[in-house]
């Protein structure tokens, strides 16, 4: 599968309609965004089940910020709209697969309730 260019016109819809959706944060500048790109490439091939997605941060720069992205390439992983790994570097690409089957084995009922409870009850620490 090929990758998915996202911008900020498409990128809720992508997320939203799609449980698992792996990102790549780079600039066409960044040289280690140019030897990333072949393995994560290669990966979409590898998982057609996965939508795996560009952003351009010099064309999306309203993306980058909303994900607070200081360094390029970075790699984010979200699933069932939550994002479940941001890390920034080039992956080699065993370390890359590790990472989906990693993501792949999630329990996200199990994330998403410690989100609710965490959501509901405040960080855990006492009223003041």
């Amino acid at each position: 599968m090929a990758t998915v260019e996202l911008t900020k016109e498409n990128f809720d819809s992508t997320v939203s309609e799609n449980g698992f959706v792996l990102i790549d944060f780079w600039a066409a500048w960044c040289g280690p965004c140019r030897q990333f790109a072949p393995v994560f490439e290669k990966a979409s091939e590898d998982n057609p089940d996965i939508v795996f997605a560009k952003v351009d941060t010099e064309a999306q720069p309203e993306l980058a910020a909303a994900f607070e992205i200081r360094s390029i390439p970075t790699l984010m992983v979200i699933r069932d709209q939550v994002a479940v790994y941001a890390q920034p570097g080039a992956l080699p690409a065993p370390m890359l697969a590790d990472v989906i089957g990693q993501a792949r084995e999630l329990d996200m009922a199990a994330i998403k309730a410690k989100i609710a409870e965490q959501q509901a009850g405040g960080d855990g620490a006492p009223e003041a």
